[in-house]
């Protein structure tokens, strides 16, 4: 039986999400330890990974149970005693045997959170903290980035990846109480290209950089900024997988 497993963690408690020889404490890692120790030892596919410090409210999981494993609540609170406290399974739901937890999602929603309060030692994991923002040249400069790019200028070295176009098909920047919050929605995204993208709007908002300057680096025309935003605020927010 083929199930769609949703959970929740927290990045700042793992090295990135997906297993790695030299890095023992992953997401992956932790959740097929946690299988395993109710005998499931079949791999189970992601939606996607985070890196090292980025957290995820709906990440989804597909992988398919041996028979003895009928009960889905019994299953889902088992496991969740071992992950917990810094993983936690949302729902576990019998699916279709051809869903592709990767394959099949249309769209993924990443959210980064930002203060510009007093930092406080309880959110310095989950929220970055700058010292001004300007939401004015924000909110003018995130439009720019929704449509198809080739984004080739706006991810980190080191993937396999060799096709860079991707659809952003809505961006925002919001404020919820003493946050800020950026807002993307597209079909994928390249390694750090999230991170990258805010870090480059940072730079707009302190007025080191332009929004036109952005247009060109965009265009693959030149190379303003390759920095990276700290992880601490990013999340995987949600994977949609109707049209």
């Amino acid at each position: 039986m083929r199930v769609k497993i949703t959970l929740s963690y927290d990045g700042s408690r793992f090295a990135g999400f997906q297993i790695q020889k030299e890095m023992k404490n992953t997401v992956s890692g932790q959740i097929k330890n946690s299988l395993k120790s109710v005998g499931i030892v079949n791999n189970f596919i992601a939606s996607g990974r985070t890196d090292k410090g980025v957290h995820a409210t709906n990440q989804i999981l597909h992988i398919d149970l041996p028979s003895f494993w009928t009960d889905l609540k019994k299953l889902k609170n088992i496991l969740n005693q071992s992950l917990l406290p810094h993983i936690y399974i949302k729902k576990i739901e019998k699916i279709h045997d051809s869903f592709h937890a990767r394959f099949d999602a249309k769209k993924r929603v990443y959210r980064y959170i930002i203060s510009s309060s007093t930092p406080t030692v309880f959110l310095t994991p989950y929220v970055t903290y700058v010292e001004k923002i300007n939401p004015f040249l924000i909110k003018e400069a995130i439009k720019e980035f929704e449509g198809i790019y080739d984004f080739e200028y706006f991810k980190k070295n080191g993937s396999d990846t060799k096709n860079y176009t991707r659809e952003i098909y809505k961006t925002n920047f919001y404020r919820y109480k003493e946050f800020f919050i950026f807002y993307f929605e597209g079909s994928g995204f390249l390694r750090s290209q999230i991170r990258m993208m805010v870090d480059f709007l940072f730079k707009i908002s302190e007025e080191k950089l332009s929004k036109n300057e952005l247009k060109l680096q965009l265009q693959k025309k030149k190379v303003f900024s390759t920095s990276l935003a700290p992880p601490q605020g990013l999340y995987l927010s949600k994977i949609k997988y109707g049209a």
